[in-house]
């Protein structure tokens, strides 16, 4: 009898095999609280090393907001969007959140080779923990965003609670977003050194700085592609829900739109990552 049949034979299972999709979804869940905890520790000993603790979650976005937008005030002249400042503050605070848990999650297995190689448990569960950090830090972040909204002139409305489904939606695609960089950093590790290219080009061709309609005016084919960019219907119904003016209306197809994105890029995620899950075991 071979080893392989004795194996069989004896409901043995290969270490390290990976199990079916429904069974480590199971599996997954039912390590919630170690993804929970994971992230937890991690902004709090991120806020233990850096002496302002906290503020840095809001000061990163708000400098960022503040060079970025005098730049491209500038530069844009008269075909500034009304209301600038609230504009890029909603556009550079939300598109940290993707930012920030797409390089995270690319980093989630390669950067925990000794915990994925010492323990066994579903490493989907790494990437998911890097995408519920990020939202533990946008929470405060959006608190933030919504008193700077109100000192520069935007009133408070009840549109403005909206922004709660909306989040929901973005952190879905964020998630299918980072478990795809996960997988794709531990097959091709120079993947991290792309990255920030990446992010950056995505930072300026999002429409966080810019208003598409009056940049793009000229081109309405490019206008067109922007109704299917995810980031784009995001930092849009953001706008549209929490600025006056006609400006900011959005098409409310755009709810449904990104609501399809983000569940088949999730699906897609977490498939593509499900895949190699035998992989990940050998990361160095």
């Amino acid at each position: 009898m071979s080893a392989a049949e004795y194996a069989a034979r004896n409901n043995l299972a290969r270490v390290g095999a990976r199990p079916p999709l429904m069974t480590y979804l199971r599996q997954a869940w039912e390590r919630r609280d170690f993804a929970y905890e994971l992230a937890r520790s991690r902004v709090q000993a991120m806020n233990e090393r850096n002496r302002l603790g906290m503020l840095w979650i809001v000061l990163k976005p708000t400098m960022n907001a503040l060079m970025y937008g005098f730049i491209f005030g500038v530069l844009q002249g008269g075909r500034r969007p009304e209301d600038f400042p609230v504009f890029v503050v909603i556009g550079v605070f939300l598109f940290e959140f993707f930012s920030a848990s797409m390089t995270d999650g690319a980093r989630a297995i390669t950067g925990n080779s000794a915990l994925v190689q010492s323990l066994s448990f579903p490493r989907i569960t790494l990437p998911i923990s890097t995408v519920l950090k990020q939202f533990m830090m946008l929470v405060p972040m959006l608190g933030v965003m919504a008193v700077y909204c109100m000192i520069l002139g935007t009133m408070p409305r009840w549109s403005w609670l909206l922004i709660i489904p909306l989040v929901a939606i973005f952190s879905v695609f964020n998630t299918g977003i980072a478990l795809i960089c996960a997988r794709l950093t531990v097959h091709v590790r120079d993947l991290t050194q792309l990255l920030p290219l990446v992010n950056r080009m995505l930072f300026y061709t999002s429409g966080v700085l810019f208003s598409v309609d009056r940049v793009l005016n000229a081109f309405p084919g490019l206008v067109v592609i922007f109704d299917y960019h995810p980031i784009y219907q995001t930092l849009s119904i953001a706008r549209g829900v929490m600025m006056d003016g006609a400006e900011y209306a959005y098409p409310p197809i755009y709810w449904l739109s990104l609501s399809i994105i983000a569940i088949v890029t999730l699906i897609a995620g977490v498939v593509f990552f499900w895949k190699a899950e035998e992989r990940y075991g050998r990361a160095n």
